[in-house]
């Protein structure tokens, strides 16, 4: 859920041309520069904080796999244990 909402800008990215780069009858009255210049570095932030949100996922769910991996060795005859393995090494 957190990364759908992290998305909105990438999703919503050609309304947001639309309504940052300024049509001929606005071109004077808006620095198109400018409002270009923020929509890029708006656009950087989310997917630099996006970037951190799923590499900190990646991290924790391999911390996880190894533990379950860990635990899968010292016994092998354990089916909840090789699913749940399995469940997190697939997410």
């Amino acid at each position: 859920e957190l990364l759908k909402v992290m998305r909105t800008i990438d999703d919503r990215i050609v309304h947001e041309l639309n309504t940052t780069v300024p049509t001929a009858s606005f071109a004077g009255k808006i620095d198109a520069s400018q409002t270009c210049k923020q929509l890029y570095e708006s656009l950087m932030a989310a997917h630099a904080s996006r970037d951190r949100v799923i590499k900190n996922c990646i991290a924790q769910t391999s911390s996880v796999v190894k533990q379950l991996r860990e635990e899968r060795e010292k016994n092998l005859d354990n089916l909840t244990l090789l699913k749940q393995l399995r469940k997190e090494q697939t997410k």
